[in-house]
């Protein structure tokens, strides 16, 4: 994981940066989260179609049980 600049300690010093910032005196610091953007778009797409395909897969006797089973975790607490 690659480490993010350390923004200033100072409160002076981090309010300066901050509004260098806001203004766009400053530009702000650019992170790097080592993510393919191609395999990002894929796997949202993915996640997108996962509920909906998952439900015209089940019957309704299957959707009534896991419904069933859901309300009574929620209940269970009180």
């Amino acid at each position: 994981m690659a480490k993010t600049p350390k923004r200033p300690r100072d409160t002076n010093q981090l309010a300066a940066f901050i509004v260098g910032v806001a203004t766009g005196e400053v530009e702000p610091p650019k992170t790097d989260d080592g993510k393919d953007p191609a395999a990002v778009a894929l796997g949202r797409k993915g996640g997108l179609k996962g509920g909906k395909a998952r439900f015209e897969k089940l019957t309704p006797d299957q959707r009534s049980e896991i419904a069933r089973v859901a309300a009574s975790a929620r209940w269970k607490k009180f």
